[in-house]
């Protein structure tokens, strides 16, 4: 099998062909696959940009003649993905490699986020050093920042390419890892405020058998997971810390999009859904706070992060938000309530303490659920072990019920 390198041989063929040939010294054979539309492709390419654009539905005649870059681009990422996930299929190749700037990295990782989870997939970036949440999206791709931009060989970009063909090389060639693929998978949710409480749980679940994936509930976290179920990966969700909810609902940093906690009633998988860190929105610096929120309350959780606590009219609308979601599952669902805080801060006594706002995300919730929802009040804060062990219980036994 051979490793795709993914470029445009118009404006980056002396750099791929620099790649390919260090890849090959290693002993990998190579494919290298041609994404540009303009200029003379500066090497010859395995799979042309002909058929690149014929994968895409169109073909280069039509997207030279268009002389639309940006349109250019959008069917290049189109063919070269689709191109990529074929010959993974037929084991053709068993890694990607790609390089480039704006246009070359929304090329090279379309074709790298239709692979499988551990695939190996390396790109050589300009942009790597800023937001890449669009391009690595919920897959396991490794970024590396080019430093100097991607124009001709140097001191610089021959070592930090050199860098990437070694780590490419690294990742074929290690020792394969072992897959515990007869367990069955839990996803789980967690931040920092709601810890104990995964933890405590985590460990029936492996006792029964299973095997527990944690998503950190920071946005991509949320979409990871949701995606994973999507996929027909996840036996049964532990989604203990719902606070991407806030931050959709608010305008915090760190929402995980409209589409976060759809995937489980979708598909019909079990799921014990619990209120986890919805007392509060994530937010930037504290200079960074837009000011539309002066007057609320906030917490400094770190120098990056300022906390900011939901009012009870953000937390009637996020109850309701749980509960028509919860009701509209085609699977086994729990709503678990901890009636005595939602937050490591959410306690008595603690900065974000505030019975009432609580008691709005309660109510609202007992309001909108339908009957099909089992609804679990626990009269304990989210970390205390009896809440783990609720449910932890509570998914293990609508697992063993749909499973007989």
């Amino acid at each position: 099998m051979a490793v795709a390198i993914v470029g445009t041989l118009d404006t980056k063929g002396t750099e791929v062909a620099y790649l390919r040939d260090l890849l090959r010294e290693a002993g990998m054979a190579t494919l290298v696959i041609d994404a540009g539309s303009l200029g003379t492709p500066g090497i010859d390419a395995d799979v042309t940009r002909e058929q690149v654009f014929t994968a895409a539905g169109t073909s280069l005649k039509s997207v030279q003649k268009g002389a639309d870059r940006g349109q250019a681009v959008t069917w290049a990422a189109e063919g070269a993905a689709k191109i990529v996930k074929r010959l993974h299929e037929e084991g053709q190749i068993q890694g990607v490699l790609g390089l480039g700037g704006s246009a070359g990295t929304t090329i090279g990782t379309a074709a790298m986020r239709v692979l499988p989870y551990g695939v190996p997939k390396v790109m050589v970036s300009t942009l790597a050093s800023g937001q890449v949440r669009h391009y690595v999206g919920v897959r396991d791709i490794c970024m590396i920042h080019s430093v100097t931009d991607i124009c001709g060989l140097n001191r610089f970009t021959r070592k930090i390419l050199a860098n990437a063909a070694a780590a490419m090389v690294g990742m074929v060639q290690s020792k394969p890892i072992t897959m515990n693929e007869e367990k069955p998978l839990i996803a789980a949710t967690m931040f920092g405020v709601t810890t104990p409480c995964v933890e405590f749980a985590r460990k029936p679940m492996e006792e029964g058998g299973f095997e527990v994936l944690v998503f950190h509930a920071t946005g991509t976290g949320g979409r990871t997971m949701e995606a994973m179920i999507a996929d027909g990966l996840i036996a049964g969700v532990l989604d203990i810390t719902t606070t991407e909810l806030a931050d959709e609902l608010v305008g915090g940093i760190l929402s995980a999009g409209r589409d976060r906690l759809t995937a489980a009633a979708i598909r019909g998988v079990p799921q014990v859904i619990s209120l986890g860190a919805l007392d509060m929105v994530n937010l930037g610096p504290v200079d960074s706070v837009p000011k539309k929120f002066e007057g609320r309350r906030f917490y400094q959780h770190n120098a990056n992060v300022t906390l900011m606590r939901t009012t009870p009219e953000e937390n009637d609308r996020l109850g309701k938000e749980i509960a028509e979601k919860a009701s509209a599952a085609r699977g086994p669902t729990a709503i678990l309530m901890p009636l005595k805080g939602v937050s490591a801060i959410d306690a008595d006594g603690g900065p974000f303490w505030w019975p009432e706002a609580d008691a709005a995300l309660f109510q609202s919730i007992r309001n909108w659920v339908g009957p099909s929802v089992k609804l679990l009040e626990v009269d304990r804060h989210i970390n205390d072990p009896a809440v783990a062990q609720i449910a932890a219980e509570t998914l293990l036994a609508m697992i063993r019920l749909i499973s007989h």
